[in-house]
């Protein structure tokens, strides 16, 4: 069957680079902020994560859509880029499990994008100059034009967007088997296999608005607070500092993912700061310094905790450990949270250890939480 023939795209950065394509998905203009994925696979789950909430995906992998589109892979209700760019896509959509192709889903969904342009060479641009601003359009494709409206786009630095992706209200993953505890998840754009990784050991989570107050928290009677992944710039983020600030002074046992780690960080008093071009992939080399042991990990993110990697650090709340550290980079993926006496009080990474998609190495973490949980009743 021969791929449908789409019209002329444009995609413009704002520092003026330009690349000429074809359109792929829905026809339109979009923009956000430009970065790039280097997972081979699991491109269902990277357009449906929360954390990409207004940013346009580069895929370095060429080939995309191989795999069609199911109904049992996506991390949210809906798609979150703001747009998707492609080398090469499927023309026909090969798997047992696919539904739809991925064109045709990014046209349902009214994601705009673009394909037949070389990714090597934009991917290469963002890492020399850093992830910026960037516009796509199908309809108008004078870039002249479109470098304007570029430049007149917010920038990711100062955002607050996980009130713009969180769940409107409470609802609760029952556990796996038999309930052993229960567990307060802030959900700032949680992808939704990571409330599953919790009830597959016997957790029930009660996954709650970003908005929670302390005494909504409180309500579900929790054994630990977690907080998820999510979009935006975490030193914009205020209310949820405050949140968690409080719940550390009750020593409640805590673990955070990526946003969860970036907001840990500023709640033990450390500063967060932009990468150039940030982490976007599923495979990351990421060192447990709690036991030498490397992972290759899931990532998706583009700030990070300035926490000193030599040393401990006093807080408010306890002595504060950088437990995970990037092999290529040296950036902090993990903090540990102990009381004076070495009591573990809470802990949390920059990665995804839920494995959506892959690979399953951090799957423990999940473990080392229940555990610090039963420890703390």
């Amino acid at each position: 069957m021969p791929a449908p023939t789409n019209g002329s795209a444009v995609l413009v950065l704002e520092d003026g680079r330009t690349f000429h394509g074809e359109a792929y998905g829905a026809e339109g203009e979009t923009f956000g902020e430009a970065v790039f994925n280097t997972g081979m696979t699991g491109y269902q789950e990277t357009l449906t994560d929360p954390s990409y909430h207004r940013q346009v995906v580069v895929m370095t992998a060429p080939h995309v859509g191989n795999t069609g589109i199911n109904d049992e892979d996506a991390e949210s209700r809906r798609i979150w880029v703001a747009g998707y760019v492609v080398r090469d896509p499927a023309r026909v959509p090969s798997s047992w499990r696919s539904r739809r192709s991925l064109d045709d889903e990014l046209r349902a969904q009214g994601v705009v994008g673009i394909s037949g342009i070389d990714t090597r060479a934009l991917t290469r641009h963002l890492r020399e100059r850093g992830a910026m601003r960037v516009g796509i359009s199908s309809t108008g494709t004078d870039p002249a034009a479109l470098l304007e409206r570029v430049r007149g786009q917010a920038e990711m630095a100062g955002a607050e967007l996980a009130g713009e992706v969180s769940t409107p209200e409470t609802y609760v993953v029952a556990a796996v088997g038999e309930k052993r505890l229960t567990v307060a998840a802030l959900d700032l754009g949680i992808k939704s296999m990571t409330p599953h990784r919790l009830a597959e050991r016997g957790v029930e989570v009660h996954v709650l608005p970003a908005t929670a107050s302390v005494e909504d928290v409180l309500a579900v009677a929790p054994d630990g607070l977690f907080y998820s992944n999510g979009p935006g710039d975490p030193a914009a983020t205020v209310g949820q500092v405050e949140l968690l600030q409080e719940l550390l002074a009750r020593d409640t046992a805590y673990f955070g993912i990526c946003f969860g780690n970036q907001l840990f960080g500023r709640a033990l008093g450390f500063g967060t700061y932009k990468l150039k071009y940030g982490h976007r992939g599923i495979n990351q080399p990421v060192m447990d310094r709690t036991t030498g042991k490397v992972e290759v990990t899931a990532h998706n993110h583009g700030f990070a905790v300035d926490a000193p990697l030599d040393r401990p650090a006093d807080t408010a709340y306890g002595v504060a450990t950088v437990s995970h550290v990037c092999l290529n980079d040296d950036v902090v993926e993990g903090l540990e949270l102990r009381d004076p006496g070495g009591r573990l009080k809470g802990f949390s990474v920059q990665y995804h250890p839920e494995a959506a998609a892959g690979p399953h190495d951090a799957a423990y973490l999940f473990d080392r939480f229940v555990q610090l949980m039963e420890a703390s009743r």
